[in-house]
């Protein structure tokens, strides 16, 4: 019924058919023929043509209303997609673990939004299988995690590089024998610790401590139980918690050991009751990474944030 619209909307505005075809380049009887079939349609003719000019009937003038309507909210939807596409509206929502979106997001998000300020950023705090599931829902657009998911559902975007550390509470006297492998957080934090000149502590010696971990489905927490494995033990774990932070704050109060990464004691101030020690592994290296859904549409807030987050990294 609205498919020849545009032809009919011509004539309207000419009062004349001869001129409304020359505007389309497309010859009078052409014309005169697609907007009977419309006539047709509807039931009911849409212009007199008794009259000189021509003119609307009753039921002429609401289907040019219609058409009107219809007219508009192309115009508004055309707008709306350019504005989208550059940056002047739209949302964009990011999740990640406690310690990401405490301390990795919200520099990121900051810069984000004064870069972009008419892009609204929802940020949401959750365990790594809970944001696998909303990442997979579609209510997330973007995760930051060190968590290896399934490529053939979602697509990865290098953050940076990580490493696993051992944070130990100062008053467990195993201590006492391993004052040579103990590392200062300042070395953590540069990355010097990696470093040849920083000897490995002999895992071995805390295989009867007692160990906090993170549960299996979290990256940590597999790659400890590996690592621990790798050194010819099983860890006591005392306890099996969701976020890496958490973990850290039990082994502050004396708890327990934890597997820690480099991201986390480059976010917060060393705590004088814990102890860091290197571990010489395959498995203390990772990758951070930004997924998103495989074949959901990336937006331009998408793509812009990510293109942040690359150059951030990098510096």
């Amino acid at each position: 019924m609205f498919s020849s619209m545009k032809y009919i909307y011509e004539v309207y505005k000419e009062k004349s058919f001869s001129k409304a075809a020359k505007n389309l380049y497309i010859s009078q009887p052409a014309l005169s023929a697609t907007v009977k079939r419309t006539e047709e349609q509807i039931g009911a003719p849409i212009f007199d043509r008794s009259s000189n000019p021509i003119r609307l009937t009753d039921c002429g003038e609401k289907y040019i209303l219609a058409i009107e309507q219809i007219l508009s909210i192309q115009n508004d939807f055309t707008n709306y997609v350019t504005d989208l596409n550059q940056l002047e509206t739209g949302s964009l929502s990011i999740g990640g673990s406690n310690l990401f979106s405490s301390y990795v997001l919200p520099p990121l998000i900051s810069e984000f939004t004064r870069l972009y300020p008419k892009i609204h950023v929802d940020l949401l705090e959750e365990s790594t299988s809970r944001l696998e599931q909303q990442l997979l829902t579609g209510t997330l657009d973007l995760i930051i995690d060190n968590y290896v998911f399934d490529e053939a559902v979602f697509a990865k975007h290098l953050y940076q590089e990580e490493h696993l550390v051992l944070a130990v509470p100062k008053a467990l006297s195993i201590n006492q024998t391993l004052e040579d492998y103990q590392i200062d957080p300042a070395a953590i934090r540069d990355g010097s610790f990696l470093n040849t000149g920083f000897p490995s502590v002999p895992l071995i010696s805390f295989q009867d401590e007692p160990f906090v971990f993170l549960k299996t489905e979290n990256d940590t927490g597999e790659r400890g139980l590996t690592i621990c494995q790798n050194h010819g033990f099983k860890p006591n774990i005392i306890l099996k918690l969701d976020q890496l932070m958490t973990a850290y704050n039990v082994t502050c109060s004396g708890m327990g050991i934890s597997f820690i990464s480099d991201t986390l004691v480059a976010c917060v101030q060393p705590h004088p009751d814990v102890l860091y020690y290197k571990v010489d592994d395959s498995k203390i290296g990772r990758n951070i990474y930004f997924f998103r859904k495989q074949n959901k549409y990336m937006t331009r807030s998408m793509q812009e944030f990510l293109n942040l987050a690359s150059r951030k990294s990098q510096l």
